[in-house]
């Protein structure tokens, strides 16, 4: 029996595509340390958990497919308190950002359609795109200017008669890097002129350092026809496993799609939702103290970064990832080199492939890191890849 080109054609995710060397490397002893996925160590605030544990009922039923009221609410007025004018009833509660950004790409494409978005992106675009049988157009960023978005001229190049929607993560993964007011308006610019949706992943948009300010999609005036939000509360609360993401749009006809869409899975999780709204009734003492730590954390990694030698290193302005360049002829090779031969006192350190995040061309050069863990061991996991890089680079003459 023959399995589908389809989903042979799905990639393994970037994040998790040395996963299994990771687990060779810690049956030998070996402490792994891991900058290869955005997984926060913070502390879950209790809210979530008291709400939890506050449930009393002894029956445990559907949530509606759109998604519990209250908790629409609570995301409505989040929104509203950032300038982004979305009503709980233009909203559906999602599993996960992944499955908003599903519900995203089913609704707007069909087979052989094509959606824009920026070289690089997240390495789980690719794996939505193949898995609805389409594919990605892209527009080129670089590392030299910190990955900021191309000239108007650059990026509609890239538009053809099958694009029929502009995704971008801002702030983004993988790179970090927070659009401008005028950028954003520059991918708005080319959706209206070319009759495309606007795809927007805000997931980070909570995590913006050096005192700029957020500029949302949700806060364009003229475009609620076209806007598609899609949002989770895995980073902003540190809640990854909890599942709750969602989808908001004005544009009744695709929200219909959307309930439609939510109505063939039956529900999310109705225990993980109840958490969820009592996180987003929470004070924003929290998300100043968050935001500090990560500000901290990104300071740290690039002061050790810039100690490495012919490494080509930007400092991000949002989200927790970076995205340097290093002094290495394939990036793949030395992150499985580093959990199969390397350790520095039995603690070793696993990355993310650039390759990954990069579509339609051989880039070997990148690894992305996501500076999710304490100060003490970020300095200690670079020390490692600083200490890997001058091995590996001796070892292979470079």
């Amino acid at each position: 029996m023959k399995l589908s080109n389809r989903v042979k054609e799905v990639p393994f995710s970037a994040t998790r595509v040395l996963g299994p060397y990771a687990e060779e490397a810690r049956k030998k002893g070996k402490k792994v340390h891991h900058l290869n996925i955005g997984a926060p160590d913070t502390n879950v605030p209790d809210e979530f958990f008291e709400a939890i544990a506050d449930i009393k009922t002894r029956t445990l039923p559907y949530a509606p497919s759109k998604g519990i009221e209250s908790l629409r609410e609570e995301i409505s007025k989040y929104y509203k308190d950032k300038g982004v004018d979305f009503d709980a009833e233009e909203i559906v509660i999602t599993n996960g950002a992944s499955e908003a950004l599903l519900y995203a790409i089913i609704s707007i494409t069909d087979l052989g359609d094509n959606i824009l978005t920026s070289n690089p992106f997240y390495t789980n675009y690719l794996t939505a795109f193949r898995e609805l049988g389409i594919s990605p157009n892209i527009f080129e960023t670089s590392v030299t200017d910190g990955y900021r978005l191309p000239p108007y001229e650059e990026i509609v190049k890239s538009i053809d008669s099958n694009t029929k929607g502009i995704l971008l993560s801002n702030p983004s993964n993988p790179t970090g890097v927070v659009y401008t007011k005028e950028e954003v308006e520059r991918i708005v610019k080319a959706a209206v002129e070319y009759d495309l949706y606007i795809i927007a992943d805000e997931v980070y948009r909570e995590f913006v350092f050096d005192n700029l300010e957020f500029y949302s999609f949700g806060q364009v005036e003229g475009i609620k026809d076209r806007l598609i939000l899609v949002d989770s509360i895995s980073k902003r609360f540190g809640a990854c496993g909890a599942r709750i993401g969602c989808i908001s749009t004005k544009n009744e006809e695709l929200l219909k799609e959307f309930v439609k869409l939510a109505t063939s899975r039956l529900a999310v999780s109705t225990v993980d939702q109840i958490g969820a709204t009592a996180l987003y009734q929470i004070s924003d003492k929290y998300f100043k103290e968050i935001n500090e730590e990560y500000d901290l954390r990104r300071n740290t990694i690039i002061e050790e970064l810039n100690k490495i030698e012919d490494i080509e290193v930007y400092k991000p302005q949002g989200a927790f990832y970076v995205m340097p360049k290093l002094p290495v002829e394939d990036a793949l090779d030395f992150a499985k080199w580093l959990l199969t031969d390397f350790d520095v006192d039995g603690e070793t350190l696993m990355v993310a492939p650039g390759g990954g995040f990069f579509y339609g061309r051989e880039d070997k050069r990148h690894i992305r890191l996501a500076y999710v863990m304490n100060v003490e061991d970020l300095k200690k996991s670079i020390t490692i890849l600083k200490e890997g890089l001058r091995e590996y680079r001796k070892l292979k003459n470079l």
